[in-house]
């Protein structure tokens, strides 16, 4: 006797992205400026070490939440971007791979901070920041 094949299982589509309600115009134009500046940040961040990816992106879904259903909409399906933003969305979430490249990241930059800023000051604050920073990125649920 042989077991008949289960049936296939169907892709799961994440939930649509969160509908707010429309400003008024004027704002709608400076809330798009802002979440094309931070998506663009955001982008160069990735590239770029110490220019923080996750909290632009973040930044410029929230304005284009506001302001552009369309953008928000393209940020919440984007393959890259999109996983983040829907586990912020749902409880504040950030996965420990994205943890693990922050504090790498941030270790590398204090680093060349201490060897780089012209007064130990600088190097101290801006680690102090960082230091912050990530314990506050570490106490964050992570996704299921």
């Amino acid at each position: 006797m042989t077991t008949p094949n289960p049936p296939p299982q169907q892709p799961q589509h994440p939930a649509p992205p969160p509908v707010l309600t429309p400003l008024p115009a004027p704002l709608r134009w400076l809330l798009l400026a802002g979440a094309v500046l931070c998506l663009a940040l955001g982008v160069i961040g990735i590239f770029v070490p110490g220019l923080p990816t996750t909290v632009f992106i973040l930044m410029a879904a929230w304005a284009a939440a506001r302001s552009s259903p369309r953008l928000h909409t393209w940020l919440w399906y984007h393959p890259l971007f999109g996983t983040m933003l829907r586990h912020w969305a749902h409880g504040g979430c950030v996965n420990r791979r994205a943890k693990w490249s922050a504090t790498i990241l941030m270790t590398l930059c204090a680093g060349m901070l201490f060897f780089a800023a012209p007064h130990r000051w600088v190097a101290v604050l801006a680690s102090t920041c960082m230091a912050c920073v990530l314990g506050w990125l570490w106490l964050r649920p992570e996704p299921d």
